[in-house]
């Protein structure tokens, strides 16, 4: 599976399930079951490639704007929400954050934010093609900090003058 591929099967997958993201992953588990073990493994992979590349400090900070606040656990699920939303969205919040206010249409904090179940998405359907674990992905380790440097996540003066787009759009009064 190629990345034209990956980015094919989240983007058909979002697009049916309306943007709800876990309506979005059973559909993206129906569609991976239909592929060979090998393809939901490269699934796998390139979802892990980019939940790793969006493990920055900058994109926690837009994520603690959109979610009125992001403990890591929400920053890792934001992350499986953000992939989720397509190859347009990620590349362009990876580029510039504050971008986010522009290329999302909408955003509800009760549902959009939180991919976790797409993050999980290649482990159920390779199990259910193999009924084993998936193995190993044959990737780097996680990297223990985030890219880049720390913000102050409760200096909302900061976080307004970092992401000023974002702030006026999602936290603005």
């Amino acid at each position: 599976m190629d990345e034209t591929e990956f980015w094919a099967l989240v983007d058909g997958a979002r697009e049916d399930a309306d943007g709800d993201p876990e309506e979005q992953a059973d559909l993206l588990v129906e569609r991976l079951v239909l592929l060979d073990p090998e393809a939901v493994l490269d699934f796998a992979r390139h979802f892990e490639a980019r939940y790793q590349r969006a493990y920055r400090w900058d994109l926690w900070g837009a994520a603690w704007v959109l979610l009125d606040g992001a403990s890591d656990d929400a920053f890792d699920f934001f992350r499986c929400w953000l992939i989720g939303q397509g190859r347009e969205v990620f590349e362009g919040a990876l580029h510039d954050p504050d971008s986010l206010a522009e290329l999302l249409d909408d955003f509800d904090e009760e549902i959009d934010g939180d991919g976790e179940d797409l993050g999980y998405a290649a482990d159920e359907a390779y199990e259910q093609l193999t009924g084993l674990v998936m193995p190993g992905l044959g990737l780097p380790p996680a990297p223990a900090e985030p890219e880049g440097t720390p913000l102050d996540f409760e200096n909302e003066a900061l976080l307004a003058a970092r992401y000023p787009r974002l702030w006026e759009r999602f936290r603005g009064d």
